[in-house]
């Protein structure tokens, strides 16, 4: 009977560390399933706020492959929440029968001490029981032995009770698992539907793009040579504002070697110029530096230049997805956002040039020590060249396109004349 209860413990503890585990996965499950949830009322908000007929047949398809692989995606986790859940209910099944096991034997050991303790319960039993005592010792000795033997009782119904109580929890977390893996697959049914017919949607639209294959791929590329246009564009303006930059930070290291050799009192040490190892980088102060590495040292953390947006054109090179022959190219990154969204900057810096660039609106450059970071496709701006930039401090409005219905902010990181992907720097993009 000992050995039993001993793998009864050791069963009930494994099965405890087990529904531990299930539960913290459960809640990261949630918590992502709550985040595509928002992902795709995003998507709906942002994406398809206009008709269709206001958008291009290559807009409407590259905006439905967005909810469809964000209601794929929904679909995953949800089917992944309801197993877990399953393998939940059938823990708490197991556990249940444990406990009403181990409840049963409790109350046949509680109703035999009871029974025992029934024989020899009148009062005179006991006195006879101390009065026939060998000794005072012995007599002693039978005391603290009814005492204990009561408290041992008392334990034994406390214990009764705590597993009683345990018991009842458990059959009312079943139900309540039962109830929400219930509603999940409810849920998971109404975005198979809904995925049934986005598919739908799409397969028309593709339809009419492999119908005219070739005028398709055509504007895609007119659409990438315009971009390519601009990037270059941004490319010359950043080499050039490193060698105006250079340039100032040159004439100010000969004016204060000639100040110093006059006998003036040396310049202030944070405004030092360091030489760049490259003529495409930055000349920079101690000042100038300290910001890079506090910029460095932030990288994935930096706030999203605007406050509601979602990425619809990643970093990089990718291949089409209905032409595979067709590859585009992002030297940024294109996020979607609300009309008249205001755009902030990423980091503290210094406003280093305003442009406007055909096809791109209006340009802003801010500067992060040997960093820039590059906000396209603007409407408005609020500073001037020059300006000191706070974190999140608002620089301007998001453009809307006439053409495609969709408001959309470009963005770019550089480290000198580097592209780097802002995806890496950027919390969670």
């Amino acid at each position: 009977m000992k050995q039993f209860r001993t793998y009864l413990i050791l069963f009930v503890c494994i099965i405890s560390v087990s529904v531990s585990a299930q539960i913290d996965k459960q809640k990261q499950l949630e918590e992502k399933r709550q985040a595509i949830l928002e992902e795709i009322k995003q998507i709906n908000s942002l994406l398809f706020k206009t008709k269709k007929e206001e958008k291009s047949v290559l807009s409407q398809v590259e905006d439905l492959n967005q909810r469809i692989s964000a209601t794929e995606n929904l679909i995953r986790v949800t089917n992944q929440q309801a197993n877990l859940l399953t393998r939940n209910i059938n823990n708490n099944i197991e556990k249940i029968s444990t406990l009403r096991e181990e409840l049963k034997i409790m109350k046949a050991d509680y109703a035999a001490m009871i029974q025992k303790s029934y024989k020899s319960k009148n009062q005179q039993s006991r006195i006879m029981f101390l009065l026939s005592s060998q000794n005072f010792l012995q007599a002693y000795k039978r005391v603290q032995y009814m005492k204990q033997y009561a408290k041992f009782r008392k334990k034994q119904g406390e214990g009764i009770r705590i597993k009683t109580e345990e018991l009842q929890q458990l059959n009312a977390d079943l139900i309540s698992q039962k109830k929400r893996k219930q509603k999940l697959i409810a849920e998971n049914e109404v975005a198979k539907a809904q995925l049934t017919e986005e598919r739908k949607d799409q397969r028309t639209l593709i339809a009419t793009l492999k119908k005219d294959e070739s005028k398709f791929a055509a504007q895609i590329k007119t659409k990438q040579k315009q971009a390519d246009a601009i990037d270059k564009q941004i490319d010359e303006l950043i080499r050039a504002a490193i060698e105006e930059a250079n340039r100032i930070a040159r004439e100010k290291a000969l004016a204060a070697a000639k100040a110093k050799g006059s006998g003036s009192s040396s310049p202030d040490t944070k405004n030092v110029i360091t030489k760049p190892a490259k003529a495409e980088e930055f000349a920079l102060t101690a000042e100038d530096k300290a910001l890079a590495a506090s910029f460095t040292s932030n990288k994935g953390k930096l706030p999203w230049p605007v406050e509601k947006g979602m990425v619809v054109k990643s970093f990089g090179r990718h291949q089409h997805p209905q032409f595979p022959n067709v590859t585009t190219n992002s030297s940024g990154v294109e996020i979607a956002t609300a009309d008249n969204e205001q755009v902030r900057s990423i980091f503290e810096g210094q406003v280093m040039s305003i442009q406007i660039i055909k096809g791109a609106n209006k340009v802003i450059f801010i500067q992060h020590g040997d960093y820039i970071s590059v906000y396209s496709n603007l409407a408005s701006v609020t500073v001037k060249k020059g300006d000191k930039v706070a974190t999140k401090q608002t620089i301007g409005t998001v453009a809307k396109s006439p053409t495609e219905g969709r408001t959309v902010l470009k963005f770019y990181i550089y480290q000198n004349k580097t592209k780097i992907n802002p995806a890496d720097w950027i919390y969670r993009m």
